[in-house]
Order: structure tokens, then C-alpha cells, then sequence
């Protein structure tokens, strides 16, 4: 009896204080990985002479491969050895890199600080989701993910803008990278001094939930598990043609005309829409269908993404960013809360670990496939096919998915 009563309480209400730290730490993550959203083709071209798209797309494939396996080891390890922990040594990892993107000589150096930042990434973001969902228990599930993305995807885009405005100031380096040092070291200060693990929420949990252990998770994760392989190759597409956007839109937007500044300003309204978006989409997932958010998010992603290469003034340059933004903002926390809901909660951080191995696997896909077409035909024929293959994604999941607990 008293191994029940002191059990720690689920919900937003009776955590929030832990829960807000950990949106703010997220906020703290995203702003990590913007600070090459906006200004790394032009690093990539002024600091070592690089311009071409495949070489550009290099260095997204292996940010993306190194986040995809973190992201699974992660989950795998998160019981193992505990969610702060993790979150801890994510931090630890990203504090050279904007030292090395700052002052190093060599590409290689730099392809190996976007493997650490690629690391880092899926070990810190990955324990937030996973503590976050641990606090609220079930029936908030959309909304924590809503909170979570927002203030990691709203940080990306900020950090883009910023580091887009001191480029163009100041030069492409060594300042746009030094406001790395600073909050990577805040996010590890927080972490170690002042979040608490959430293991023991999921015993709590256990108490409420009846959901069967999965047997091979991983295989139903991924192929066999209508619900769980559903959501899972709809975030990899997504994060397919994120990758594509990180890569190419930036030199999109060169080819036609368009400054540094104004660049920045471009390419963070898509990630910000992302964010603030979430606000709203977060709690859409507590209430409808998620397989109707991530038929719809999809489709009218594919839509925006397919309208892009046609696209010839700000205004409607604007306009796609956003209704893109919104669009992955309706899918993206209905992906983390359909995967919690649809799997135990033991498994739960490792389910939300295979899912995320595949989701962030989609930047080098998209990266491989999109640099691919770029080469033989274009820029723009690259953008319009991956739009072509969000649009599929969203078929599939309508086609494919039961949308009702296991």
C-alpha cells in the first residue's frame, strides 16, 4: 500500500515546474542546430571554397545518420542508465562544436563537429520528449509535444535569423558560431543541476495503463505494426524533405536573387510557423484523430513543398513557408503521441527511440535522393520530387493506418 502512495503524480499541472525546464532546455537544443540553418552554404563557399549542392548535402547525410542512432541508442538506454543522465552527456558532447565551425581550417573538422552535433542532438532532444511524456502521463501527451517542438523548432528558427543578421555584419565566421558556447553551457548547467529524472513517472503509469508489451518492437515499429509503421515512415518523409529544405532552399533562393539577410529572414519563417504552430496542433492530437492530423499535415505539406520551385516572389515565397511550417506543425507532436499511445510504457522510450532512428534517418535520405536529382536535373525538379513523395506518405498513412489502440 504505501509502495502506491508514493508514486508520483502524472499530469502538466502537478509537474510543471520540471516541465517547463525541460521545454526551455529543448528551446536551448534547437537553438544549437540553427546556427547553421540559414548561413552554412555560404560558409560552406567563402571559408573552404565548396559549392556544390552534393558536397553541401554531405554534410546533412551525416548530421542526419549520427542523430537517427543516437536517437535509437537513446531510447534503448534511457532505463539503463536514466533520462537525466542522458540528457547530460548529450550537452557534453555539443560544447566543442562551435568552437570547431568557428576557427577550424579543415573540412573535415567540420564534418566531424556536425557528427557530434548530430549526437548530441538525438541524445538531448530525445531525453526531453521522452521526460516530458513521462510527467503527463496519457491524456496529455499531444500537448507536451506541442510545448516540446515548439520551443525546439521556434529556437531553430530564431537562431537562423540571428545568425543570418551577424554574418552579414560581421562575416560567416567566427561570431554566428559563438553563441553556441554559450548556450550549450547553459543547457548543460540546467541539466545537471537542476532536472530531476522521470523514471519512476513510469512506474506510475503502470498503475492506469493495460496496453500488452510489444514482441520484436522494433520490426513492429517499422513495418508490421499498422499504427506504429504507419507513423514512422510519414516522419521519415518528413524529416526527408526537412533535409531537403535545410539543404536547398537556401540555394534556391540564391539562384534567384535573393540576398543573406533576406535569406535568413526566409528560411526561418518555415521552422518558426513549425513552432508556433505547435501551440495549437500539440492539443489537436489529445482530442481528434491523429490519423486524420497526419493525412491532412502531410498532404498539405506535399502541396506547399510541390509549389516551391514555381515560386517567384517573396509574397508567395512567404505564404508556402508558412502553410508548409503549419503543416509539419499538425504532424510532428501527433507522431511522438501516437507512438506513446500506441505501445507500452516500458517500451515507450524505446518505441520513441526506433521511431526517431527512422524519422531523422529521412535527412540523409532526403539529402541522398534530393542532391541526387540536383545533380542530373536540377534544383528545382529535386524540390518538386520530393513534394511528389510527401504527398504518397500521406496516402499511405490514410490507406494504411487503423488509427485505433492496438
Amino acid at each position: 500500500m504505501n509502495s502506491v502512495l508514493i508514486q508520483p503524480k502524472l499530469g502538466l499541472k502537478g509537474n510543471w515546474k520540471q516541465f517547463s525546464l525541460l521545454v526551455l532546455i529543448n528551446g536551448f537544443v534547437g537553438a544549437m542546430v540553427g546556427l547553421e540553418r540559414s548561413i552554412f552554404p555560404q560558409f560552406a563557399d567563402e571559408v573552404f571554397g565548396i559549392t556544390s549542392e552534393s558536397a553541401i548535402l554531405s554534410f546533412i547525410i551525416i548530421f542526419g545518420v549520427c542523430k537517427a542512432f543516437s536517437n535509437y541508442f537513446a531510447g534503448r538506454l534511457a532505463d539503463r542508465i536514466g533520462r537525466k543522465n542522458l540528457l547530460a552527456i548529450g550537452w557534453t558532447l555539443a560544447l566543442p562544436v562551435p568552437l570547431i565551425l568557428a576557427f577550424s581550417n579543415s573540412w573535415t573538422f567540420i564534418l566531424f563537429s556536425n557528427a557530434i552535433l548530430g549526437i548530441s542532438q538525438g541524445l538531448t532532444w530525445s531525453s526531453t520528449v521522452v521526460m516530458k511524456i513521462d510527467l503527463v502521463g496519457e491524456k496529455e501527451r499531444g500537448l507536451a509535444m506541442g510545448l516540446n517542438e515548439f520551443a525546439g523548432y521556434l529556437s531553430i528558427g530564431i537562431s537562423a535569423y540571428l545568425t543570418a543578421i551577424i554574418a552579414d555584419q560581421f562575416g560567416i565566421r567566427p561570431f554566428p558560431f559563438l553563441i553556441g558556447i554559450a548556450i550549450s553551457s547553459v543547457g548543460l548547467f540546467l541539466s545537471i543541476f537542476f532536472v530531476n529524472d522521470t523514471g519512476s513517472h513510469v512506474q506510475s503509469e503502470l498503475y492506469t495503463k493495460s496496453l500488452p508489451k510489444q514482441k520484436s518492437l522494433f520490426w513492429k515499429t517499422t513495418f508490421t505494426d499498422k499504427n506504429l509503421s504507419s507513423i514512422t515512415q510519414a516522419g521519415l518523409v518528413n524529416n526527408l524533405n526537412d533535409g531537403m529544405i535545410w539543404g536547398l532552399f537556401p540555394i534556391f533562393l540564391t539562384k534567384i536573387g535573393y540576398g543573406l539577410t533576406d535569406i535568413g529572414s526566409l528560411v526561418a519563417i518555415y521552422p518558426m510557423a513549425w513552432g508556433f504552430g505547435q501551440l495549437a496542433t500539440g492539443r489537436l492530437a489529445d482530442i481528434y484523430s491523429k490519423k486524420r492530423i497526419l493525412v491532412i499535415g502531410m498532404i498539405a505539406q506535399g502541396l506547399a513543398i510541390l509549389l516551391i520551385p514555381s515560386s517567384s516572389s517573396t509574397i508567395q515565397i512567404v505564404s508556402l513557408s508558412l502553410v508548409l511550417g503549419l503543416a509539419t506543425a499538425m504532424v510532428y507532436p501527433t507522431f511522438l503521441a501516437g507512438i506513446a499511445d500506441y505501445t507500452h510504457p516500458v517500451q515507450r522510450a524505446e518505441a520513441i527511440g526506433i521511431f526517431r532512428l527512422w524519422r531523422d534517418l529521412g535527412y540523409a535520405f532526403g539529402a541522398v535522393f534530393s542532391g541526387l536529382i540536383t545533380v542530373q536535373i536540377g534544383v528545382e525538379f529535386s524540390i518538386a520530387a520530393i513534394g511528389i513523395l510527401t504527398l504518397f506518405s500521406g496516402l499511405l498513412v490514410w490507406l494504411r493506418m487503423p488509427g485505433k489502440t492496438n
